[in-house]
């Protein structure tokens, strides 16, 4: 049996579910839906024009739209799993939720148990994207990366989220990532693309049993060794600072959350309140 992993975050917002060796989304989301007549795995290549700005003046504008996106069909893609449309389901082993984050969230990390796991995503804080107000670079609160998806009262879907941690004998594993982050420089921390294969790999491992990790006050973290890194050339100081946890930084990212918690009332479960409390303690705030 294999595990499944889904994902919520960045470049692919929303739940789908994400198993070994298999395509992580059915489809990507498209501005302009492909119709049966539009298959694009039968259309001819379309050469794309090396100019894609509108002149104006001495200025050029972009002609597409920076929150621009393509479809293509899942049951292309050759590694994925056979049984992804059965009507029975698959297990699900873990949940992942991605936010984009210059400094503070570290490459990955676990949460230490379900309501745990619910909390970390309801505080989830992620840099705008195009796709949600057309502002990049913006911190604001995400929770789940749902926000903009989300029908009903963010405070219910909490309650819900909890809800299912009890009723289950043993809840999937919920890790959080962040490729984003960048390092004094600027620069990326992590190499991203196909090297976040190496990190799904110490999910996997840690959803079996056979990774080790080190605890911190936001949750656990890959232990010195862990991760592997075969083939990859990073140096130990850069990986130390893209898992690094920062006190400080993360009580004052946690700032704003009593604000943005407090627009709920008392439709807001105790469950979250008490969890910020408890991690702001971990973090050493008096």
């Amino acid at each position: 049996m294999s595990d499944t992993l889904t994902n919520s975050g960045p470049s692919g917002t929303g739940t789908t579910p994400v198993e070994e060796n298999s395509e992580h989304n059915k489809t990507s989301q498209s501005d302009i839906p492909v119709t049966e007549q539009q298959d694009v795995s039968t259309q001819p290549h379309q050469p794309v024009a090396e100019d894609v700005t509108t002149k104006e003046g001495a200025q050029g504008s972009p002609s597409i739209a920076a929150n621009s996106r393509f479809t293509v069909l899942a049951e292309q893609c050759p590694s994925i799993a056979p049984n992804w449309e059965d009507p029975q389901g698959v297990p699900i082993s873990g949940f992942i939720f991605g936010s984009r984050r210059a400094r503070v969230v570290p490459l990955v990390f676990e949460a230490f148990d379900w309501p745990h796991g619910v909390f970390l995503g309801s505080a989830m804080g992620t840099e705008t994207t195009a796709a949600i107000t057309g502002k990049v670079g913006v911190v604001r609160r995400d929770p789940m990366a749902m926000l903009p998806f989300c029908g009903y009262n963010m405070a219910d879907y909490f309650s819900h989220w909890l809800g299912i941690g009890q009723r289950l004998a043993k809840p999937p594993k919920i890790f959080r990532v962040n490729w984003f982050r960048r390092g004094p420089d600027g620069s990326f921390l992590w190499p991203g693309y196909g090297e976040n294969m190496r990190v799904l790999k110490w999910m996997v491992e840690r959803i079996r049993g056979t990774a080790r990790a080190a605890e911190t006050p936001i949750g656990s973290i890959p232990a010195p060794g862990s991760l592997d890194l075969q083939g990859l050339t990073m140096p130990a100081d850069r990986l130390a600072r893209a898992l690094n946890v920062d006190s400080a930084e993360w009580l004052s990212a946690l700032d704003d959350l009593d604000e943005f918690y407090g627009q709920f009332g008392g439709r807001l479960p105790e469950t979250i309140s008490k969890t910020l409390s408890q991690t702001r303690r971990k973090l050493g705030a008096h």
